[in-house]
């Protein structure tokens, strides 16, 4: 009891101060860099940093390290999350300091989107070469829809994230919607989409698909979408998407069946020249999960050498579905 007292009165000390406060409601419009915070708040690094780390002991706020770069996040659920609920609830968010506060954000905002304009326009004629070589986005967009069910999920994961186009096809499904890349410019991209999106339960992190920072049987559906074909090991992504997976929680994967376009290879690489559908069934049963049927998207007519993309699914036994089944079987 004196330690969960302790606790309280930690993180009631860490909220209530002024600067911290302010910390708090920028965090609670999304993810900042320290770099960002100190724009927006006008202070030294040093001092920020002091600030920031006596929130991150009470557990108020998480570090997020990415690269050169560190980010933080606001907590949202537990006893940390009422915490910081109950601090804003009590603050005056339309007061100058807070106002001030997110005029400053906002050009910070504008900023990014602007970092992310020049990396699209930089990428834009890879990306839309590859794409035109497969079947339309959006008809594959609604199949992945329907292959994970109306929902709805607690926790949602975009693995390789890329845009964040994957987040936001979710984010109303879910209660929480969190995406991993390891490019910062990619990240970027998805916070800028995401905020245009106005989706505000969904972010993003940079993470290793081979190490997430998730706990085990924590997360209800992982989505993988074209990114295998680029990893060394999928098998060892899969291990790990059946660690982080609740009983009957679900995967999705998007990605080419194979190929042999090898300039893909040579000039975007790609470590695979798509994926078999045998080798991705025995990786999952590999790791446990129980593999589904696909679904076949070929390229239009037109295309006289396109790709043809995949949609498995696969499902970490002991959920309520998986029990259905088992009973009927």
């Amino acid at each position: 009891m004196a330690s969960d007292l302790d606790d309280i009165v930690t993180r009631l000390r860490a909220a209530g101060e002024p600067t911290r406060l302010r910390i708090l409601a920028l965090l609670r419009r999304g993810d900042l860099a320290v770099g960002e915070l100190v724009q927006v708040l006008g202070l030294s690094q040093p001092r920020l940093s002091h600030q920031l780390k006596v929130l991150a002991n009470a557990g108020l706020v998480t570090r997020l390290p990415e690269g050169a770069w560190v980010f933080y996040r606001a907590a949202r659920t537990g006893p940390a999350g009422e915490v910081v609920d109950l601090a804003l609830g009590q603050a005056d968010l339309e007061s100058s300091a807070f106002a001030r506060d997110a005029q400053q954000l906002s050009a910070i905002q504008e900023a990014r989107a602007n970092a992310a304009a020049a990396y699209f326009d930089d990428v834009a004629e890879t990306w839309d070469a590859i794409r035109a070589l497969h079947y339309p986005e959006q008809a594959i967009e609604a199949a992945l829809l329907e292959a994970a069910g109306p929902g709805p999920f607690g926790q949602v994961v975009d693995i390789g994230t890329g845009t964040g186009r994957m987040l936001t096809l979710f984010a109303p499904l879910a209660e929480r919607a969190e995406g991993l890349d390891l490019s910062h410019q990619m990240l970027t991209v998805a916070r800028d989409n995401l905020a245009r999106a106005q989706v505000p339960n969904a972010s993003v992190r940079q993470g290793d698909a081979c190490a997430m920072p998730f706990e085990a049987g924590s997360v209800d559906l992982v989505i993988v979408h074209q990114v295998l074909h680029y990893i060394d090991r999928p098998d060892r992504v899969l291990q790990e998407v059946a660690r982080i997976l609740a009983p009957g929680g679900q995967l999705l994967i998007v990605d080419f069946a194979p190929h042999g376009l090898e300039f893909l290879r040579a000039e975007h690489g790609h470590r695979r020249l798509g994926i078999a559908e045998e080798a991705l069934a025995d990786w999952a049963r590999g790791t446990g999960l129980s593999p589904q049927p696909v679904h076949r998207f070929d390229p239009p007519d037109e295309t006289r050498e396109g790709l043809s993309v995949l949609i498995w699914s696969a499902e970490k036994s002991g959920g309520r579905a998986t029990l259905i089944k088992e009973a009927a079987a």
